[in-house]
């Protein structure tokens, strides 16, 4: 009996961990007004937002703006908290941190015309067993390249964060690309869906890249697996460079 109860706890302790690894992303972006400065937001997020996170405990936040300049321009923040409980304590954590109210005043007392956008979108993004952490990429990678990729119900998501945790993750290491972050999309406006990031030195590096990872056998085996038809229908592809204050 004592033998079955030690049996049953190690277990227990052994789940809890693995679900501690687990994290959660919150992944914001800002459409901008064109004819607006955005001054107030940046100094928001680089003097008060990200000093108060890392207070928190919250390490390598990601800021970014797309490469090209496509209009309306936005601006993505990227939040790793350690788990769905640091995300949902982390506002309250916030207005309890009299230095953060002290840095974020000019922003959180400025007056509605002062706001260079006028909401903010947010997904909330949860990782997987296969990539369970925010891997902070080397300071010479400044490309980003944020994919998202729908898929057309749940169980066809399932099947494909199953096809990354099985086998993409493996051959995205064997051609040398840089993951950052991958999860599956649990609340905002783009579900069923999984969101990664991949980081690169330049565009070449990048479509070297790639080239090697269609070119893999392992990838076309896995093509013609019965287990992983139509789990994906569509994708969405954005260029980011990090803004100077990013901690990626």
């Amino acid at each position: 009996m004592r033998k079955q109860l030690l049996i049953i706890l190690i277990l227990v302790s052994t789940g809890l961990s693995a679900n501690a690894q687990e994290q959660v992303y919150e992944f914001r972006t800002y459409e901008l007004d064109y004819f607006k400065s955005a001054d107030v937001l940046h100094n928001y997020l680089e003097k008060a937002l990200i000093p108060a996170l890392n207070r928190q405990g919250v390490k390598n936040v990601g800021v970014f703006e797309e490469t090209s300049n496509t209009l309306p321009k936005k601006i993505y923040l990227l939040i790793p908290y350690k788990s769905i409980v640091a995300f949902q304590s982390s506002g309250d954590v916030l207005l309890k941190d009299e230095q953060y109210l002290k840095d974020a005043a000019p922003y959180l007392k400025a007056d509605p015309d002062s706001m260079p956008y006028d909401r903010i979108n947010t997904d909330l993004i949860r990782s997987s067993k296969g990539f369970p952490n925010l891997v902070k990429p080397t300071d010479d990678l400044n490309l980003f390249e944020l994919r998202i990729y729908d898929s057309y119900n749940e169980d066809a998501l399932r099947r494909k964060v199953k096809m990354f945790d099985d086998h993409e993750f493996d051959i995205f290491a064997e051609v040398g690309m840089s993951m950052v972050f991958f999860g599956a999309n649990v609340a905002g406006d783009k579900l069923p869906a999984l969101t990664y990031l991949l980081a690169f030195g330049d565009m070449k590096e990048r479509d070297e890249e790639w080239a090697k990872f269609v070119a893999h056998p392992e990838w076309k085996r896995i093509l013609g697996l019965e287990e992983y038809a139509n789990a994906m229908n569509e994708i969405t592809r954005i260029f980011l460079r990090p803004l100077s204050y990013s901690q990626l």
